[in-house]
């Protein structure tokens, strides 16, 4: 069935609303899945309903959440998510750090009793949008294990960064420390395809090319063939997004992917950089075209986020192709 992007977002709101979310945090889940959509990303778009609403059920998610600011010093602003979905709680804490950029040059926002916040580059989008440089963190149940180590004890611990441009998109950079995103596993066990050597180990450690074996299993970290460097990474947002906000360790969560299990209280961060206190607006934005006009003097370069981007303005006119299959799951 094709759907508008309104058509899906209220289609994915019905669904969480009828799960028993508040309708607040409905309609930012659904604008958050809908957009991940537009963008060709399916692993963060619809496919998540049926997991989100099954977790509002099942009480791994609190249905009637309402984030609030719950400390602020500074630059510094801590959002309790109060264990509901994400999106809200991120909207929040992005908003407050801009003012507080804006106020005071540089502002660190962190999410604190959170749960899976989809695409970490998305909540992005307003920072750039105010001419400031945005970089954001997340932990998530355990999935990938320490270097040398064989249990999972990190998520995949996306980071993600935003640089606005003048008169154009800004750069989107948005990437996983797994060698993929876990996602693209539960896709591909859902279609019965098999995965490429090198993205994750079955439960004895062991490398496979079985989807569903790898999420029982482990992701492996980018590099983990010849380097520990993925996995020093992964600590580094670990300890970001747990110990100075106060949320749960990835390997104490359960795995978002069980229906059963306990609220995640998972973190995510966000850092604002206001330009104009450091080099001054105009200045950043000149150097930034000096370095993109050199990236494209080589044929073949894309900049980062370009290709979502113009997938996103097409579903804008064009809509969704949305599986019934897919819908009658929600």
């Amino acid at each position: 069935m094709r759907l508008t992007l309104a058509e899906a977002e209220a289609r994915v709101a019905e669904a969480l609303i009828k799960a028993g979310s508040n309708p607040a945090m409905a309609q930012a889940t659904a604008a958050a899945l809908v957009l991940a959509e537009s963008q060709g990303l399916g692993s963060h778009g619809l496919s998540r309903v049926a997991q989100y609403t099954t977790h509002l059920r099942n009480g791994r998610a609190n249905r009637d959440a309402v984030p609030r600011v719950a400390r602020r010093k500074g630059g510094a602003v801590l959002v309790d998510a109060d264990e509901g979905l994400a999106f809200p709680a991120c909207t929040l804490a992005v908003a407050e750090a801009v003012a507080a950029a804006r106020e005071n040059g540089v502002a660190f926002a962190g999410v604190a009793n959170s749960h899976h916040c989809g695409v970490v580059v998305d909540h992005l989008r307003a920072v750039a949008a105010a001419g400031m440089v945005g970089l954001g963190f997340a932990n998530s149940p355990a999935a990938m294990p320490v270097a040398g180590g064989r249990h999972p004890i990190f998520g995949t611990n996306p980071v993600a960064a935003v640089f606005p441009r003048r008169g154009a998109d800004p750069l989107m950079i948005d990437l996983s420390l797994s060698e993929v995103a876990r996602g693209k596993l539960m896709v591909a066990a859902k279609e019965g395809r098999s995965i490429p050597a090198g993205w994750a180990l079955d439960a004895d450690g062991n490398p496979t090319t079985d989807p569903k074996a790898g999420m029982a299993g482990s992701m492996l970290p980018i590099g983990a063939v010849s380097s520990p460097k993925g996995a020093m990474l992964a600590l580094v947002v670990e300890l970001l997004v747990t110990a100075l906000i106060g949320s749960q360790f990835g390997y104490e969560a359960s795995s978002f992917f069980v229906d059963e299990g306990n609220r995640p209280r998972i973190g995510q961060a966000f850092i604002v950089i206001d330009p104009g206190a450091l080099a001054g607006s105009d200045s950043y934005l000149d150097r930034v075209e000096v370095l993109i006009a050199e990236m494209l003097k080589d044929d073949g370069v894309r900049l980062p986020g370009a290709r979502r981007e113009a997938l996103r303005q097409r579903a804008a006119v064009d809509g969704l192709e949305v599986p019934d299959a897919l819908l009658a799951s929600w």
